[in-house]
């Protein structure tokens, strides 16, 4: 199984940015744990981030012709404001997780809309970087269903 691993604006400052909302862990960690994961599941994981929602689209939209089975992603802020984001993912039919650090449904708001959503098999939100292997894990469970 190949799954694209999608990380949006600002994630790339992880453990930099807002500690307190996203904890203390960098980047880098993020990656190990989810190559790990993959390692440790006979998963092929590829790893993205862009702060360009262009990028974004583009990187969903080439995985439909690379043999990708399943995409997770965090859009960051463009989770509330990113039709583009939502029709790459329509349009591309590939299972989708989105995934969020925070329990966005407790913060501004704003974060309470999510356009991304309606094109997402589920959403994992407030388990802090174990959700990104919760939605691997939910992934490999649809493909064996």
């Amino acid at each position: 199984m190949k799954l694209l691993i999608i990380n949006g604006p600002n994630l790339n400052m992880l453990g930099i940015r807002e500690p307190a909302i996203y904890g203390a862990e960098n980047y880098e960690t993020l990656c190990r744990r989810i190559l790990d994961f993959a390692a440790a599941n006979h998963v092929e994981a590829e790893l993205y981030q862009s702060n360009h929602e262009g990028d974004l689209v583009d990187k969903i939209q080439a995985a439909y012709f690379d043999g990708t089975d399943g995409i997770v992603i965090n859009p960051g802020a463009y989770t509330h404001t990113s039709v583009a984001l939502l029709d790459a993912v329509k349009a591309v039919g590939l299972p989708t997780v989105e995934v969020h650090i925070s329990d966005v449904s407790a913060r501004e708001d704003f974060r309470q809309v999510s356009y991304i959503r309606a094109a997402c098999a589920a959403t994992i939100s407030g388990h802090g970087l174990a959700g990104y292997t919760e939605a691997m894990q939910l992934l490999l469970e649809r493909a064996k269903a």
